[in-house]
């Protein structure tokens, strides 16, 4: 069944594209997929597709899979990442860890890591969801030992 390719573009196609491109803001990205999803048009289809297959943020790739197997595609939804969504993330809370205080609190860690990398917090922000948190926290308190 496959839906009509429309010609036509959104009117903020272009604000829409740099939105879906837009690393650290994952509530953007999602904005973005929402929209487009509402355009059953060539270039609209291209970024959805995209954003399914390397969006960091699995949320986001499960709902721009949504929104193409609307418009009548023919696609698969990508397995979950394991490991690190951004590539060396360990390192960077190990580097952040050191360059606080002995004894710092959960909080500055927390404060810190979204200060110096927007784009780890908001792509772990984002795929963790509710249990964001927790998981930093535990990530966190596993590199006190």
């Amino acid at each position: 069944m496959n839906i009509e390719v429309n010609n036509e573009v959104p009117a903020n196609f272009e604000e829409l594209k740099k939105s879906a491109n837009r690393s650290s803001n994952w509530r953007e990205r999602q904005d973005a997929v929402e929209q487009l999803g509402q355009w059953n048009d060539q270039q609209s289809i291209n970024i959805l597709t995209r954003m399914m297959t390397s969006d960091a943020v699995y949320p986001i790739q499960e709902l721009a899979y949504r929104k193409l197997k609307a418009f009548g595609e023919d696609v698969q939804l990508p397995p979950r990442k394991k490991g690190d969504l951004v590539k060396g993330a360990g390192k960077v809370f190990v580097r952040i860890k050191k360059s606080l205080p002995e004894g710092h609190t959960f909080e500055a860690f927390k404060e810190k890591l979204q200060k110096t990398r927007t784009d780890v917090y908001d792509t772990y922000e984002g795929d963790k969801g509710a249990d964001f948190d927790h998981w930093l926290e535990t990530t966190w308190a596993s590199l006190l030992k």
